[in-house]
């Protein structure tokens, strides 16, 4: 079965000493494919670099609420120069995070809303992000889905009611190892088996949210991309439907959204 990680967070400093052998594991494990978030312009920025340099490797452009303070026009334009590198297949990670609030909301929400303009404008799908926010966040983006070109709800952790709320905005689900969690993941095991197969990404937010049930675990705590495969094997259980019937409609779904073939052939 061949695997895209659609959440990468592969220029992440603790990756630093051994990139190239996360790349290669990930690989042996048949995840031949992923996306390399951006959460700043420097962020982003690396992330594209990283992605035009190998095939395979696909990046976000973005500010993350955490940095929305940070997004002014110039931001916005260094954006937008990003967005236009073929390899660069989505604007994100944006949205809000009132949980941390590292930014004051209204910064997240101007942030968030001048990032969606941008992708309107370049015609690329939004990577998003929202925690503790969702009434504002499904609010913001309601006015604007009409004129996007489709979307995330990247790491998504909550239950049947906000992914029907996501799923009513025809946006994509993004699951991680989040759902191997015992003590937080109740809710979205609850989710899970209600997600379309249509609708079905996989991630793994690497180096974060390393799976909690793997049997082995990695002294140093950190999470890979060639851990995608025990995902997909939650995500198959809880949906009662095989892994690699799952595998398959989550590439094809992957490749839709972020249209991978056309970037891969204007990246040569």
């Amino acid at each position: 079965m061949e695997l895209i990680d659609i959440g990468v967070n592969l220029t992440h400093d603790s990756f630093d000493a051994d990139r190239d052998d996360v790349i290669e594991r990930a690989a042996a494990a048949g995840v031949m494919r992923m996306i390399v978030t951006g959460t700043s312009v420097t962020a982003s920025a690396q992330a594209a670099e990283l992605a035009a340099s190998r095939p395979g490797l696909y990046a976000t452009a973005g500010v993350h609420p955490h940095h929305a303070s940070e997004l002014d026009a110039h931001t916005v334009g260094a954006l937008r120069e990003l967005a236009a590198q073929p390899k660069v297949v989505a604007i994100g990670e944006c949205g809000l995070d009132f949980f941390r609030n590292f930014s004051p909301p209204e910064a997240q929400e101007r942030a968030f809303i001048a990032q969606l303009e941008l992708a309107a404008e370049c015609g690329l799908p939004v990577f998003l992000h929202q925690r503790d926010a969702h009434e504002r966040f499904t609010a913001i983006l309601a006015e604007h889905r009409g004129r996007l070109a489709g979307g995330v709800a990247h790491c998504f952790t909550g239950g049947p009611a906000e992914l029907d709320a996501y799923l009513e905005l025809d946006l994509y689900i993004g699951i991680t190892g989040w759902l191997c969690d015992e003590r937080r993941g109740a809710a979205l095991r609850e989710a899970v088996p209600r997600v379309p197969l249509d609708r079905l990404l996989l991630e793994t937010d690497a180096p974060y949210l390393l799976p909690r049930d793997l049997e082995e675990k990695p002294r140093n705590r950190r999470n890979e991309p060639a851990f995608l495969p025990h995902v997909l094997a939650r995500v198959a259980d809880a949906l009662g439907v095989a892994a690699d019937v799952v595998a398959q409609a989550a590439t094809e779904n992957t490749e839709r959204l972020f249209r991978l073939h056309d970037a891969e052939r204007s990246g040569n």
